[in-house]
């Protein structure tokens, strides 16, 4: 029965069962998605209030969105905070509510369906019992740190007593998320249920009695304030490793506030005001909006249709875009004409599948999905088909006379080309308006963002299906318009070339890498080039008009048939993937800004130029498509700053 509340309640509902176990149902109103707004904290308390004067038996909190149990704190109000005394109201504000939560007199529960994320999990966190539901779509974590803050309301504190610190500051520092099974394996949550019992699973385990979930052993011990410094040590070694530039000091923030506080994130104010207010912490939540407008592209173009993709080249990317279709659910045939090419990109899935399903069970089921095609038979089926052959027009041109025929009604051919015009690919084909650029980036597994190339002529419906399919992967879609490189390569292929008139001028590739790495990139722009391959920087150069350009030690390169990663040797000799640096010398003054200035005078002419709709787009893009410095808050958003600062 519904419980008799003292308060309106919008976003909460109360009921009351005859065992006297109160179920309270959280259905965010016009949200897709529960968050954990002011109002619904408010609601929460008046909740606590109310079942404080007459405790239940038990108190189960649950979802009532399909889309998952909760998303975190509401990102908007985060962003409109703009005084240190707001942002510690706010941290304040779901601490002590979380606080009161976890010492209610009666047992709690949290049944998680799907997405339990940030201020989601600290709730969580915070009630004596976690039941997980068995499906893909659950999954927890608190990527605060990815924002450039930190798990304040109660995560830093509960999740190292939990499962022990070194997982916990892992999870925290990474913002990385994990599957119902693993939540239960690492002690996380209390137990695993299917779907179709998980309300009554819920209501037998709140009044249970059961012992709550704690650390153990070791990872118990590790929490003491005697070893915490052991603990921290090893963490702090391995925050150095990945910032070794000291870009964002969230990471280290955690660390410390776990540290010397225990994780009460208040008794840190000068941390909270000063990471909240920060520059770094202003441009992350930017990269995090910018993130939001890609995936709609693909929200508002919905389903795809597309359940069989046919890809044709099995090199390393119609390979790996083959492999990571068939991760995704999608039954994929491959064609290539050496046998030897297929059966290297069936080895690269296997690996990809087992790193990423875990069990046998769905790598098996992935790998079946995955049907090498040498004959090419399933381009007849495919509800859409991938070419990711060699970069040269008639080799493309002759692949596409050969297979449009055979296409079925209504299904989409694509190109993966790099480097070549849209225009001049579909200029042989019967159905120009069919034909769409879907440009993946290497790796394909790590790599997010994915451009999705228009034609003035182009069927709209092609269009969306193609955006919808990009979503589907998993993947960002950017729509550009048909230009030389589109908007990364266009982008890059300059960078990567004034990097290399600096080696022609006598500073080591590695020196020049470094440069980079010190401004915050994830990789320098010659060990780009190196993975990117030397030849498609070469073609991305003579499609950009600067072939009569081209360094010295890039010529010398080719020649030699040293194309970077995928021969073996570049400028670095690359071993398991890896590329072999010399020690690199301090870099001279100003040379970030030299080898910078190349790429944000070329992005600012695709905005000029439409290639992309807007300066946001050309930041998302190319934080996204190239790991450009996400602190920063993307190149466009870097120059403006630097030209107000010189004003």
């Amino acid at each position: 029965m519904t419980a008799q509340t003292s308060h309106t309640l919008r976003h909460f509902s109360l009921e009351l069962d005859k065992h006297s176990i109160a179920w309270l149902r959280l259905d965010m109103v016009h949200s897709p998605v529960n968050r954990l707004s002011a109002q619904v904290m408010d609601e929460l308390d008046h909740v606590l209030d109310d079942l404080s004067a007459k405790p239940p038996a038990g108190l189960v909190i649950y979802s009532g969105k399909d889309s998952g149990f909760i998303a975190g704190a509401d990102i908007d109000e985060f962003a409109a905070l703009d005084t240190p005394d707001k942002s510690l109201a706010l941290v304040a504000r779901g601490w002590k509510l979380f606080e009161r939560l976890a010492k209610v007199s009666y047992p709690t529960l949290a049944l998680i369906d799907g997405h339990c994320i940030g201020g989601g999990l600290e709730l969580a966190l915070a009630c004596r019992y976690r039941l997980v539901v068995k499906h893909d779509g659950t999954r927890l974590s608190l990527p605060e740190v990815r924002l450039g803050i930190f798990p304040g309301w109660g995560g830093m504190k509960r999740l190292p007593r939990l499962i022990g610190p070194a997982l916990a500051l892992d999870l925290m520092l990474t913002g990385r998320s994990i599957d119902a099974t693993r939540a239960v394996k690492i002690g996380l949550a209390d137990a695993l249920v299917p779907g179709r019992l998980a309300l009554k699973a819920a209501g037998d385990h709140v009044v249970s009695g059961a012992a709550p979930r704690r650390a153990t052993g070791l990872k118990k011990w590790l929490n003491h304030p005697r070893l915490k410094p052991l603990v921290a040590r090893q963490v702090n070694k391995s925050i150095s490793q990945k910032d070794p530039h000291h870009h964002y000091p969230a990471t280290r923030a955690i660390l410390d506030m776990w540290l010397r506080h225990d994780g009460r994130a208040l008794d840190s104010p000068d941390q909270i005001a000063s990471l909240t207010q920060s520059a770094t912490t202003r441009n992350l939540l930017r990269v995090f909006y910018l993130q939001e407008r890609l995936k709609q592209f693909g929200r508002q173009a919905g389903r795809s249709g597309i359940h069989h993709v046919h890809v044709v080249g099995a090199g390393a990317m119609g390979g790996d875009i083959a492999a990571w279709c068939a991760l995704k659910g999608l039954r994929v045939t491959l064609q290539d004409l050496d046998r030897k090419h297929i059966a290297a990109a069936q080895g690269r899935a296997a690996t990809l599948f087992k790193r990423r399903l875990r069990t046998q069970r769905k790598t098996q089921a992935a790998l079946d999905r995955l049907i090498p095609d040498p004959d090419g038979h399933g381009a007849a089926h495919a509800d859409l088909v991938i070419e990711c052959i060699v970069e040269d027009l008639q080799a493309k041109q002759a692949l596409y006379r050969d297979i449009e025929p055979r296409l079925k009604d209504g299904a989409v051919l694509a190109t993966n080309t790099s480097s070549l015009s849209l225009n001049d690919l579909s200029a042989g084909l019967q159905r120009p308006e069919r034909f769409i650029g879907i440009h993946f980036f290497n790796p394909v597994a790590a790599m997010p963002l994915v451009e999705v190339i228009q034609l003035p002529d182009q069927d709209s419906a092609v269009q969306q299906t193609a955006l919808g399919f990009v979503q589907e992967l998993g993947k960002l879609p950017l729509p550009v318009q048909n230009n030389p490189g589109f908007l990364i390569n266009a982008v890059l292929a300059p960078y990567m070339v004034e990097a290399m008139r600096c080696v022609d001028e006598g500073i080591s590739p590695a020196t020049v890498d470094l440069a980079m790495e010190q401004f915050g990139m994830p990789m320098g722009p010659i060990e780009l080039a190196d993975t990117v391959g030397l030849d498609i920087v070469r073609d991305a150069g003579n499609q950009l008009g600067l072939d009569h350009t081209l360094p010295a030690c890039l010529h010398t390169r080719l020649e030699q048939e040293h194309y970077g990663r995928k021969t073996g040797q570049g400028f670095y000799e690359w071993q398991q993937g890896k590329a072999i640096k010399g020690a690199a010398a301090t870099p001279p003054e100003g040379l970030d800004n030299r080898l910078l200035q190349p790429l944000v005078d070329k992005a600012t002419e695709c905005v000029r130029t439409g290639v992309v709709a807007d300066d946001d787009l050309a930041d998302a893009g190319l934080i996204f498509g190239t790991g450009f410095a996400p602190f920063t808050g993307g190149p466009l958003t870097w120059q403006r700053r630097r030209e107000y600062a010189a004003m």
